[in-house]
């Protein structure tokens, strides 16, 4: 079994660091959407884990978070669906430009009859180029608080626009709707 959360947590930043060409405008990339529909076929309350049995019959693994707080309501059997969009864009930072790191988030989750909502959060941070390696073809990236991440890059003409200790403004726009029947 797939874990689906190792594909929600990692698309946004795919997309994100798979830019086709940068310039010092903002490159807006399509619309990633997930979407899972099922009936719940086991809960594990301890680990915080839920089996959605999809219509093709496979399992999809969810891990919920802590911040779900009506967890406990649902149940064997209930229909679910979940939505996940995922919008990117990002920015090549002219030099001298302060870095940034925000967040913020907005949720309905938990406002509703039945266990479900809307969670939409917004990251916006300031990466560095750390390494290039054109015969692999990836770059490597580092951000606040030691965060890195190595992805390949799909388009070889970027590798003559960015140089190692260039600055990327990465912005994530991602909301995940749970609705519960």
């Amino acid at each position: 079994m797939k874990r689906i959360t190792a594909i929600l947590s990692a698309s946004g930043l795919a997309l994100a660091l798979a830019l086709p060409s940068w310039a010092q405008e903002v490159k807006q990339l399509p619309t990633h959407t997930v979407t899972l529909s099922g009936t719940v076929a086991t809960i594990d309350h301890a680990k915080r884990v839920v089996n959605i049995k999809t219509a093709d019959g496979t399992f999809e693994t969810i891990d919920v978070p802590a911040s779900a707080t009506r967890f406990d309501e649902l149940k064997v059997g209930d229909k679910v669906s979940v939505t996940y969009n995922n919008n990117v864009s990002a920015r090549l930072k002219p030099p001298g430009e302060a870095a940034v790191d925000t967040g913020s988030m907005a949720t309905t989750a938990g406002q509703q009859a039945r266990p479900g909502g809307t969670t939409a959060v917004q990251r916006t941070m300031t990466v560095t180029v750390d390494a290039i390696d054109k015969n692999a073809s990836s770059m490597t990236f580092v951000g606040p608080n030691g965060w890195k991440y190595s992805r390949k890059v799909v388009d070889p003409t970027m590798f003559d626009k960015v140089k190692v200790g260039d600055k990327v403004d990465v912005t994530w726009n991602t909301d995940i709707t749970v609705a519960v029947e």
